[in-house]
């Protein structure tokens, strides 16, 4: 990123992590956003401060990151279906032997 503060069209969630991962990243945006929000409640009402727009380019951060966790929660669970789907068909196809 270039600009400071950071702007929320600009941010991207990194790359090729874990979920473990995805989950320790977004409890650390969370922390980080408390600690904006309190600080923007904090200052004076007309000082010149950008944590609003550093608490959107992060929570824009969260989403992106979040979509990865719910994305690499549906390829666990469609690769689950997957198994458990060929798994039955193949004790449909023994019961087919079995009975011819």
């Amino acid at each position: 990123m270039n600009s400071y503060p950071p702007k929320p069209e600009s941010v991207r969630a990194p790359e090729h992590l874990s979920p473990n991962e995805i989950r320790q990243s977004l409890e650390e945006l969370d922390g980080k956003i408390k600690i904006l929000q309190g600080r923007a409640h904090a200052t004076a009402a007309d000082s010149n401060h950008t944590y609003h727009q550093h608490i959107a380019a992060l929570e824009r951060k969260r989403a992106l990151i979040s979509e990865k966790l719910n994305q690499s929660g549906n390829d666990t669970s469609n690769s689950a279906w997957t198994e458990i789907k060929s798994g039955i068909d193949g004790l449909a196809n023994d019961i087919k032997k079995i009975w011819e």
